[in-house]
C-alpha cells in the first residue's frame, strides 16, 4: 500500500527586522526627527513674523516709507501664497528634503536682504524673497 502525503505550498511571511518595523515604513526615530525639523521651521517663521511686526513701525520710520508700510507685509504673504502649490508639485517631483532645505535657505537670504535694507524697496524685496 502506497500512501501519498499531500504537500501544501504555504508561504511563510517575511521575517520582521529586529527594530520592529517593516521595510518601507519609517522608524519612530525618523518620524520624530522630521517632526522636530518641521517644528523648528515653524518656530523660525513665527519668530520672524512676531519680531518683525513689533519692529516694523520703527524700521519704516527710519526708512521714511510710511506710505509703503503695508507692502512689507503684503509682499511676504503674496509670495508665500503663490509658491505654496509650486512647492507641493516640486516636492512630488524632486523630493521634499532638499526642497525644504532650499526653501529655508531662500528664507535666510531674504532675512539678510531685509536686515541690510537701506530703502523701502529693498525691504519689500527682502520680505518677498522671505515669502518664497
Amino acid at each position: 500500500m502506497t500512501t501519498t502525503v499531500a504537500t501544501h505550498s504555504k508561504q511563510t511571511p517575511p521575517a520582521k527586522p529586529a527594530d520592529g518595523h517593516t521595510e518601507g515604513t519609517p522608524s519612530t526615530r525618523t518620524i520624530l526627527l522630521v517632526f522636530a525639523g518641521l517644528m523648528v521651521a515653524m518656530l523660525l517663521a513665527s519668530l520672524d513674523q512676531t519680531i518683525f511686526s513689533t519692529a516694523l513701525p520703527t524700521i519704516v520710520g527710519q526708512l521714511n516709507g510710511v506710505e509703503h508700510m503695508l507692502w512689507v507685509t503684503t509682499a511676504y504673504i503674496l509670495a508665500s501664497t503663490i509658491v505654496m502649490p509650486v512647492y507641493g508639485k516640486l516636492g512630488d517631483l524632486i523630493g521634499r528634503k532638499w526642497l525644504f532645505i532650499g526653501a529655508i535657505s531662500i528664507f535666510l537670504i531674504g532675512s539678510v536682504m531685509g536686515g541690510l535694507a537701506d530703502s523701502m524697496g529693498t525691504l519689500i524685496a527682502g520680505r518677498a524673497v522671505q515669502g518664497l
